[in-house]
């Protein structure tokens, strides 16, 4: 149905009358332009509330704030959970005391919220694993710069591996050090590890776990992926580029799949923007289904409270990736320095 301003309001209040939970819960404020909204944001002080914007041809799109778009639904009965969801997350509480409330208006609004998604999923089998024996193991460390201040993963179509050797030749490897199956407990045992603190920002780790190969590095050397033809290769079919700047307290996400950067056109995201309850991307986007892994990561384990452990739990849950922490431990992970950086 073609959703006005009026059908909204009319629906809403139906929808709040009957629910103690939404007494007294109006109506998010209703633009009809980007002008509007953008009018509204230069005279209201406050931004972090949900505000709509209704479209000529009935869809109703949700900001945070006038210029974060969050969803985008023709679909009425969607637009009315999605208030409840913003508004008790507004209440307080953590993702299990809104889901509970969520539960309390609407059985269905309260499975919708524990999938994370926008449509009643049903029942979600809970992880029953500790995340930091995953992927999450390297989060706050990596905020840090530490191992590296970029970890990169690539995966080739399925019944194909990307070969991690020949990865980090073409990336600038040495090639003498990946021959002899140099590992990381090898580049610090020279001088009591002093060249390698010295050279770390030259030098790389490389392997393969949970399907995908993975490179870690600080700097990418001049001239690497200088032979096209050996790159393409590879077969590389999807790409994941965690980088943290540590200094500026930027931390970002690239995910490639078929050469196409996946992002709602957003372009690269920061991880900072994420808050625990709420999902980081588009409601029903191409990385919906992150929202869905980062809901299911912040339920399933409502200890783990900082929220970058929790978003890789959901990168390693959603798409696999992982890296073998007793390697990195004991230093046994594959390393090179970059050619010419001995």
């Amino acid at each position: 149905m073609e959703i006005t301003e009026r059908t909204l309001a009319e629906a809403w209040q139906r929808k709040a009358a009957g629910h103690a939970l939404l007494h007294g819960v109006g109506l998010p404020p209703v633009a009809r332009s980007h002008d509007e909204l953008e009018g509204w944001a230069e005279e209201e002080a406050e931004e972090e509330g949900l505000w709509l914007l209704t479209d000529e041809d009935g869809t109703v799109r949700g900001h945070h704030g006038p210029y974060g778009e969050r969803f985008a639904t023709r679909d009425l009965e969607q637009v009315l959970y999605l208030i409840a969801e913003s508004a008790m997350r507004r209440r307080g509480g953590g993702p299990e005391e809104v889901a509970d409330a969520l539960e309390r208006i609407d059985p269905a609004w309260g499975r919708r919220f524990r999938s994370g998604g926008l449509d009643d999923t049903g029942t979600t089998e809970a992880c029953g694993r500790d995340p930091l024996e995953g992927l999450a193991w390297i989060a706050n460390s990596w905020r840090e710069q530490d191992p590296y201040t970029t970890l990169a993963f690539f995966r080739a179509e399925p019944g194909r591996t990307v070969d991690a050797e020949r990865l980090a030749l073409l990336y600038g490897a040495d090639p003498g050090q990946v021959e002899a199956g140099t590992r990381l407990k090898d580049l610090r045992a020279v001088d009591d590890g002093r060249s390698h603190w010295d050279r770390q920002w030259r030098s790389c780790c490389f392997g393969q776990a949970g399907g995908w190969t993975f490179l870690l590095h600080h700097e990418t050397p001049p001239g690497a992926f200088a032979d096209k033809e050996a790159y393409a290769a590879l077969g590389i079919k999807e790409s994941v580029w965690l980088t943290a700047t540590s200094a500026k307290a930027i931390y970002t996400f690239d995910y490639l799949r078929d050469g196409r950067r996946v992002d709602d056109d957003w372009g690269m995201l920061e991880l900072i923007w994420y808050e625990r309850g709420r999902a980081p991307y588009l409601r029903g986007g191409e990385l919906d289904f992150l929202n869905r892994a980062v809901r299911r990561a912040e339920l399933d384990h409502p200890a783990l409270t900082d929220t970058f452990q929790l978003y890789f739990h959901a990168l390693e849950e959603s798409l696999g990736l992982r890296l073998p922490r007793r390697d990195f431990a004991e230093g046994e992970v594959r390393a090179a320095c970059w050619a010419g950086a001995r």
